[in-house]
Parts: structure tokens; C-alpha cells; sequence
């Protein structure tokens, strides 16, 4: 569904991804970890088109996509969750969730607003608040459901739990699982290992813009040196 080839991005003067390598099948779910400042999220950017690649190839759902721009890309079926959030705090939970919406993968049982707050019963009983009247734990939740509201073929999610009390964390996580046993495709980044050996299929480690390691969760449960070299674990 998507590959990154030789992938390569900067800011200006200052390279950030060196020959990155991604590859995300249909249905599969994927991590990718690294310390802070390796390149994560920019990797994330550049699959977006938020920040350009200066070379290599992306491809998604056969399409090349690295010169697109963003909107191209999230209308091609790609939903992002921010690190963040970025919710917009203006406006209320229902018009965070239709202020994109759209069936872009031509899904015959589309994401709604009942399939959301179905999804996110905290949400159903906040449909008037405000976005930055929400809890932190809230503001994901909706941030979560904005991008399935896009109706993506991939779903990608920087930080998923990032600063998040433990019992949400738990409710996002159970969220995701059950996004991936329905079929949704996802990238994901984050920093708590457990959970993400128990959901995704396979991982990327990267360190300073490039992988230095990729295998299923087996594997990376299994290997405390991998964890304690790239992760600080």
C-alpha cells in the first residue's frame, strides 16, 4: 500500500532523513521508533507532503506521490493524526468531525459521526464543547476520529498516547486494535514498546534518518539489546 525508497528530506541546509526505507501492506499495522530528533515525525511530514523529499520514491496505493502536496495526498486516502492534536479549539466536537469528512476509499459502511461516537462514547456526551474545552485524553479521541471521518485507506498517528493517563492510553489502544482487526491499515508512532509489540505486525527502528532495524514483534520483544541501543529501553 505504501513504500518510501531511498526517501531522503531536510530543512533547508540540514538533512534529516538519510535513504529512508518504509514499506506498509494492506492491512497491516507498522510502528516506527526511534529516539527523539531521529527523524519520526519528519518521516511522517514527508509521506504527507508537509515537508518535500529532495529524492527517492513514495508510492502509494500505486500512485507516486512525492512531489504531491498535502491535500492531494489526504485526498488519496492517507488520515493523519498530529503529534498534538491540533484540534481546532474554536470549534465544537461535531464540527471538528465534519469539517473534513468525506468517503474518500469509496467504503460502502463509511465512518459517520454514530460509527465515531460509537467508537468514542466520551465524545457522544461532549458533542457542543468545544475543542479546547476537552480533556487531553478527549482532544485524541477526536483527533482519532477527525481522521476516520476522512474515511482513509492508511491511517497514520504520530505520538498516539503521547502525555495521555494510563486508563486512555488503554482506551486508545483498544481502539486501535480494534481499527485493525476491521481491516484499516496503520502507521504509528510511540514510545511505549509493550503495546506496540502486542498490536503491530512489524516495526522500523530508525536512527539518525535511516533504519537500522525492522522485524515483527517477536523479534523485537525477544532482542533487549535492539531495545537498549535504539530505544534507550
Amino acid at each position: 500500500m505504501l513504500k518510501l525508497k531511498n526517501v531522503e528530506t531536510a530543512y533547508g541546509q540540514s538533512q534529516v532523513l538519510f535513504g529512508m526505507d518504509l514499506e506498509i501492506k494492506e492491512g497491516e499495522a507498522v510502528s516506527l521508533l526511534g529516539r527523539n530528533g531521529m527523524g519520526k515525525t519528519t518521516t511522517i511530514h514527508t509521506i504527507m507532503g508537509i515537508v518535500p523529499a529532495r529524492s527517492g520514491e513514495i508510492v502509494f496505493a500505486g500512485n507516486a506521490i512525492r512531489e504531491w502536496p498535502s491535500y492531494l495526498v489526504a485526498q488519496k486516502g492517507i488520515g493523519l493524526v498530529p503529534e498534538g492534536r491540533q484540534i481546532f479549539p474554536n470549534l465544537t466536537v461535531v464540527e471538528n468531525l465534519i469539517a473534513t469528512a468525506a468517503n474518500r476509499s469509496k467504503s460502502k459502511k463509511p465512518w459517520n459521526l454514530e460509527k465515531v461516537f460509537e467508537l468514542f462514547p466520551r465524545l457522544a456526551s461532549r458533542t457542543n464543547n468545544m475543542g479546547n474545552q476537552l480533556s487531553g485524553g478527549e482532544q485524541q479521541m477526536l483527533a482519532i476520529g477527525r481522521a476516520l471521518m476522512t474515511n482513509p485507506r492508511l491511517l497514520i498517528l504520530d505520538e498516539a498516547t503521547e502525555g495521555l493517563a494510563p486508563l486512555i492510553r488503554m482506551e486508545i489502544w483498544d481502539c486501535l486494535k480494534g481499527l485493525k482487526s476491521s481491516g484499516q491499515s496503520i502507521l504509528v508512532v510511540d514510545k511505549n514498546i509493550e503495546a506496540l509489540t502486542r498490536f503491530a505486525d512489524r516495526h522500523y527502528i530508525i536512527e539518525k534518518g535511516r533504519v537500522v532495524w525492522t522485524g515483527d514483534s517477536s523479534l523485537l520483544s525477544d532482542n533487549e539489546e535492539i531495545q537498549h541501543r535504539f530505544l534507550g529501553i
